[in-house]
């Protein structure tokens, strides 16, 4: 874990894909910049939009497909701006927001944002674990026990770049996109009537609600945070012609995405309004119902396991881009880092948790509700992401020459109350029935209270940047008038420390740490016992393997005596990573050299990452010997 000033949104792949370079083709470049809109459009697919599709088709027939398109219309202006903060400003949403606004509020807009992120993971394990019990009849119970395992998943797909995640998730959209492709061949839907369900029409105040269901649950509030931040993996010309290249480009990768987005919420709608509403079954909402009526209403055993495969391929895709915004929220709110395995194993387990507690107490017919309650609470984060996005995108101060048109705000702000109010009508709706169930007075006080709190701290997200005489920072792609780098003297190393590991390795570590250093240098050996006993005892263990470790040492010592450098040996014990930090503390060195063990993926469980660790602990400039 590390608390860190400023870094760059997910810096393990910023600026990681080079779009400078100059290909012989025009397509190529263009190739280059796209991929992050794709991750991004995998939460307007998520296992919480099916509910309200299927709930839509099968209730009015093809009427609400009009409902979609106008959702996807909002998504890509939103979208769209989302990714010009990241590329014109070099901010992802959540350091925006931590520039902008004071400590109490940035507080309690990342909680938000976190309880909207694991609301998110919640429908995604949800949805996968129907999806493998449709496909295989495991129970539930096991199904949602067994989506612990993608964090391993998003570890392998961590190491392997940026690139090879984007062709992961494409891959799985894919099939997806493939998987209702065939399903809307098989149930053969009324073309005519498709096209007359683009003509905008609500039947009665349950379409209405039902329109609103689809709204809320297609606009994500975690997408805003992410694609802020995946802009900035391509490292693009800060120049104003580069900007701009860069912004139309993500602009065409946005629209193409989205619409591939589109185009599954479609299908799953026109395939319940082709399959159930004409066969008269109007109420198909539940994700088990509308897979058992596949068979029998196609007459083909192919549908049904489509239906399941497509329901874990969006499960999956979505839960790696889940994690990656929890990643953006949690360091651009706190300047936090951790583990990114350990972040999503606290992000799924947050949401298991309660998917099992459901299971457990009520029974697997109660999920349908869990995975609706889900869509709620993402609909109480949505403002608070919208709302300053596009406070910041408008501000010329910081967005200069890029800041939107007024005709784009005017829209932005029209789509932010629409979807505000309609998210919030939505809220109230689900808190007003349950209070007039519910029987203990408190609770009802206490959903008031919240409500107000609500209210209030939305009031103070619109408001506070009309009225704060803060300022942001200047745009990062904005340099200072004047620099100067000073005076450049070398800096001067009275002792060096170095990590040795008795491998042929050391030789490097050695003769990287001497070119540091000067004749009046001291040098500090280390090497750390790893045996058994060592490991319990310490130093009082003086087992076989640490007297040879101290013959080892001493062995370093005399040659490089012999070549007139100063030296002397520290042995450490038990954790690796920690003794060295406490030795090169002890003897006040002024820089550690060590060498980088290479490993990779599940390596760093069993061997430990000690060059991450050691960097982290350590106050002093620290060389990695590869």
């Amino acid at each position: 874990m590390k608390v860190q000033d400023h870094a760059a949104s997910l810096s393990e792949v910023h600026q990681s894909v080079d779009t400078t370079v100059q290909h012989k083709s025009g397509f190529r470049k263009i190739l280059a910049f796209f991929g992050p809109a794709y991750l991004v459009s995998v939460g307007y697919m998520d296992p919480g939009n099916w509910a309200t599709d299927l709930a839509g088709g099968s209730k009015y027939g093809y009427t609400l497909i009009w409902v979609l398109l106008m959702s996807n219309l909002m998504a890509l202006l939103l979208q769209s701006l989302s990714a010009r903060l990241g590329i014109v400003r070099g901010r992802d949403l959540a350091q925006a927001n931590r520039e902008t606004y004071p400590a109490p509020v940035n507080f309690l807009l990342y909680i938000l944002a976190e309880i909207a992120i694991a609301a998110t993971d919640l429908a995604e394990v949800l949805g996968m674990a129907i999806g493998i019990q449709l496909l295989t009849g495991l129970p539930l119970m096991w199904g949602v026990s067994l989506t612990v395992l993608d964090t391993f998943l998003l570890l392998l797909l961590q190491r392997y770049g940026i690139r090879k995640m984007e062709a992961f998730i494409i891959a799985l959209v894919a099939i997806v996109g493939t998987s209702f492709l065939i399903q809307l061949l098989l149930a053969k839907p009324d073309l005519p009537e498709v096209a007359k369900g683009f003509i905008p029409s609500l039947p009665d105040d349950t379409a209405l609600y039902i329109a609103i269901g689809i709204i809320g649950a297609t606009v994500m509030p975690h997408n805003l945070y992410l694609h802020s931040a995946l802009v900035q993996t391509r490292k693009i010309q800060k120049t104003d012609a580069g900007i701009k290249q860069a912004l139309k480009i993500n602009f065409w990768d946005t629209a193409i995405a989205l619409n591939l987005a589109f185009f599954v919420n479609a299908a799953i709608l026109i395939l319940a309004a082709s399959v159930f509403f004409t066969a008269g079954h109007t109420e198909i909402a539940d994700l088990h119902e509308a897979h058992r009526m596949l068979e029998p209403l196609l007459g083909s055993k192919l549908a049904p396991i489509l239906f399941a495969v497509a329901l874990i391929a969006a499960g999956q895709s979505s839960t790696v881009t889940g994690t990656l915004a929890g990643q953006i929220v949690m360091e651009g709110y706190l300047r936090l880092r951790i583990n990114p395995w350990l972040r999503r194993l606290i992000t799924r387990l947050v949401a298991i948790i309660p998917a099992l507690l459901v299971i457990w107490i009520a029974g697997e017919e109660k999920i349908g509700e869990l995975l609706v309650f889900s869509q709620v609470l993402l609909s109480l984060q949505l403002g608070f992401a919208i709302i300053p996005l596009i406070h910041f995108v408008s501000d010329k101060h910081t967005m200069g020459n890029f800041t939107i048109k007024p005709i784009v705000k005017v829209a932005a702000w029209l789509i932010s109350t629409v979807l505000v109010y309609l998210n919030v009508r939505m809220v109230w709706s689900e808190a007003g029935s349950f209070i007039s169930q519910n029987q203990l007075w408190w609770v009802d006080v206490l959903i008031y209270l919240v409500g107000f709190a609500f209210i209030a701290l939305l009031v103070i997200t619109v408001i506070y940047p009309f009225i704060s005489r803060y300022r942001q920072k200047g745009s990062a792609r904005m340099h200072a008038t004047k620099v100067t780098l000073g005076s450049l003297e070398a800096p001067v190393y009275k002792k060096i420390a170095l990590a040795l590991d008795f491998s042929q390795n050391d030789e490097k570590v050695i003769a990287n740490a001497l070119a540091q250093g000067r004749p009046d240098t001291e040098y500090v050996l280390i090497h750390v016992v790893e045996s058994a006993s060592a490991r319990y005892f310490g130093k009082e263990a003086n087992d076989f393997e640490t007297q040879k470790d101290q013959e080892q040492l001493d062995t370093y010592l005399r040659l490089l005596a012999g070549r007139g450098v100063k030296a002397k040996g520290v042995l450490g014990y038990k954790h690796r990573a920690k003794s060295i930090v406490r030795i090169v503390q002890q003897e006040e060195a002024d820089l550690l050299v060590l060498g980088g063990h290479g490993h990779t993926g599940l390596k760093d469980w069993l061997y430990g990452e000690t060059v991450n660790y050691v960097r982290h602990y350590v106050h002093i400039p620290v060389l990695v010997i590869q």
